[in-house]
């Protein structure tokens, strides 16, 4: 048999695997239009969808997170857990600014930002930026 009869799967196969490829690709990207907001960054901020959480650590002049990027919607709450091996105070540059003071130990402070854009929380002693929230 000289197989003119059969046919040739061969080229068909690639170009179906490609597209199925593809298509898995997209779906995964898609992500949830839910309308919660998602942090962003590396993991220490998360969401569940009313407040956005994030832990912030001072030991001495080192802090963590280091200027990561946290999306947060209009109005809802940032609920900042501090755990500091000293006082000191953070700066939050939104309109009006707002400074959190905070005690040697662990405390939680909450923040609300009802403009949008990116606003930076810093500490000014030592001068690190420690977040920036992207308030959309």
């Amino acid at each position: 048999m000289s197989g003119r009869g059969r046919p040739r799967l061969a080229p068909l196969v690639a170009p179906l695997v490609l597209l199925t490829l593809l298509a898995a690709g997209l779906a995964a990207c898609g992500g949830d239009s839910g309308g919660d907001t998602a942090p962003a960054g590396n993991g220490s901020a998360r969401s569940d969808g009313d407040t956005v959480a994030v832990t912030v650590t001072r030991e001495g002049d080192t802090f963590t997170p280091n200027g990561e990027r946290v999306e947060l919607a209009t109005g809802q709450a940032l609920v900042l857990t501090v755990e500091a091996d000293e006082a000191g105070e953070l700066h939050v540059h939104s309109t009006p600014e707002q400074e959190i003071a905070y005690d040697e130990g662990t405390s939680e402070h909450e923040i609300t930002i009802d403009r949008p854009g990116v606003v930076e929380v810093e500490s000014h002693d030592p001068d690190v930026i420690l977040l920036q929230l992207e308030v959309r």
